[in-house]
């Protein structure tokens, strides 16, 4: 990966909350975490966009975080106008694409958090590729006013 190539790659480096983060030839960039609703909230989710640079396709295994007691990848499909939010086992990123993990698509799942997330902290995550390795990425805690647009279930080519 050239750092030209890097600095001039996406237009979200330049609204991203957090600086991009990359391992091999995946690139972490915009991350947010939702702030709780309420303070007795147990779940959360966590959005991003997960850049593939490289010619063969990879894939998000695993997530932990220290914020709560698990931490995975879903997805939200709709059918005949009722949205189901599933786990998945992998999510695949193609090769030169970009992968929106953003409101109403995929998504990571936070289960038993340990404190409600609130606005203006960081929490930290260990991203799991299939072949970039682990990747650590510190995610600011955002209002819901702060959060990406709501997906299209698609990915973005780039």
């Amino acid at each position: 990966m050239t750092r030209l190539h890097t600095l001039f790659a996406t237009p979200f480096l330049l609204l991203s909350l957090a600086a991009p983060v990359q391992a091999s030839d995946i690139m972490v960039m915009d991350p947010r975490a939702a702030a709780s609703v309420t303070p007795m909230a147990k779940t959360g989710a966590v959005y991003m966009m997960l850049m593939n640079h490289g010619t063969a396709a990879d894939a998000l295994l695993r997530v932990s975080t220290p914020a709560a007691d698990t931490a995975t990848a879903h997805e939200t499909t709709t059918t005949d106008g009722v949205m189901k939010m599933r786990e998945v086992d992998r999510l695949e990123i193609a090769p030169h694409e970009t992968a929106a993990l953003a409101p109403g698509g995929n998504h990571i799942m936070l289960v038993g958090l340990k404190a409600p997330l609130k606005e203006g902290d960081v929490i930290s995550l260990v991203l799991t590729f299939e072949k970039a390795g682990e990747l650590k990425v510190e995610v600011p805690v955002v209002g819901r006013d702060k959060l990406p647009a709501a997906a299209s279930h698609e990915h973005m080519e780039q």
